[in-house]
Formats: structure tokens, sequence, C-alpha cells
């Protein structure tokens, strides 16, 4: 299996851990806002590293790295994932999984089989905006709402986060998913950044107060509510 991406160390995406960042190409989803384009369109030709130079590299990083992170992309579409992460654990580190929550057969397995240590997953809008939000629109909801729930009564650690775009995303939506999500450990609400390499143009972060406005609002909700990206 092919490494499309890596983030050779991050302090950031794995709480409380020093990991390391890998991305898988191909994406199920067409989020307009997805700031990994090149990935999402994945062609299968692009390697930034092989499975056994990864696998190298971890050795040397051996007593460094806590931990892998896998992101995407979505890396539940790959049918080597799995195998992937049984020898990352195998290997004596911690998983973290970043999904769009569009496999709920697939992340129930894995949480059962004890082959993550943490989970984030995203949630794109409100339902009644979500298949635009997406970019897939026939998407079933209710594979979404099926990972929802393994995740919130799984016993491991995990986040729910939401990019919030200013042509997307309006407070009433906020309101929805933090409903939707009631009770759950995390939820991330992160400010939009124009990477340069979105699928789409024209998109606007939504201001700082309104940020903050509407982790105040989400806060009655969920345990955690926190911002990211705002300065």
């Amino acid at each position: 299996m092919q490494i499309d991406g890596i983030q050779k160390l991050t302090l950031l995406d794995y709480p409380g851990y020093t990991a390391c960042t890998i991305f898988l190409g191909g994406c199920n989803f067409r989020c307009p806002f997805c700031h990994n384009a090149s990935l999402v369109y994945w062609n299968g030709q692009r390697a930034a590293m092989r499975e056994d130079e990864f696998f190298a590299f971890l050795e040397k990083r051996r007593g460094i790295l806590d931990g892998v992170c896998i992101s995407g992309g979505e890396p539940m579409m790959h049918p080597h994932t799995e195998s992937l992460i049984r020898r990352i654990k195998e290997n004596g580190y911690l998983v973290k999984l970043d999904t769009n929550g569009s496999f709920p057969e697939k992340l129930g397995k894995f949480l059962n089989e004890r082959l993550l240590d943490y989970v984030a997953m995203d949630i794109k809008n409100s339902k009644e905006k979500y298949r635009k939000t997406a970019g897939a629109a026939d998407l079933d909801l209710g594979r979404i709402e099926e990972s929802r729930g393994i995740i919130m009564d799984s016993k491991i650690s995990y986040e729910f986060r939401t990019t919030l775009v200013k042509e997307l995303h309006q407070m009433e939506d906020v309101e929805e998913m933090a409903r939707w999500i009631a009770g759950a450990d995390a939820w991330y609400l992160q400010e939009f950044v124009d990477s340069g390499d979105v699928l789409m143009e024209g998109l606007h972060a939504h201001s700082k107060e309104w940020m903050e406005k509407a982790a105040a609002l989400a806060a009655p909700y969920v345990e955690c509510v926190e911002i990211r990206g705002v300065e």
C-alpha cells in the first residue's frame, strides 16, 4: 500500500501525543471547502512513500513518536487500510483515524478489534444541508448516524469536528449539529482556510466573533467545545 502524503512530526493532530500523519489518497465526498483537493482526486500515480519505506521511517523514530494519524482523503476507502493499521499496532504505535463516517461497518470492526486508539469524525453540517456540504447527492445519512453512534458508544478517545464556512453554515446549523451529537466528549469547530488546493473557489471563513458565538451556542450540548484555527 502506498502512502500519498506524510507529515513526519505533528504535535497537534493527536491530542496529548507526538505523532506523524500519513495521508491516503481518494475520497467518496467532494466537500467544496476541502483543502486537500489533490488527494481527493487521487489517481494512484503519486506516492510520497512506499509502505516498506514508511515502516523503516517508523523504526528510526522509535522512542520519539507515540502514534500515527491516518488521514486522507477517506482512509477507509482502501481495502488494505486494516492491514496497514494492524502492522502499525504490531510495531507498538498508537493509531488515530480521521474519517468522514461513511463506512460504519469498517469503523465498528476496527473498534471491536481494538485497532484504533482515537477517532476523529467530521460532522459536515446540519442534516438538511449535509449532502450539499459533502458534495455527495446520494449520501445515505443513516451511515453517518450509525458511525456517530458507534463512536459515542465506544470506550476510546474521540472527537467530532466541523469546518465552518460562511457560504455553507449558519448559526442554526451549528445548533442542529450540536443537538445531533449531544453528550459527545469533544467537538472542534474549525475555521475555513483557503489552502490554495480547495475544491471550490470563492469560499470564506466566518469572523472570530461568529466562531466564538457558535462555540458558546454549542457548549451546553457537548462536554468540550473548542475553536481551531482562529487567532
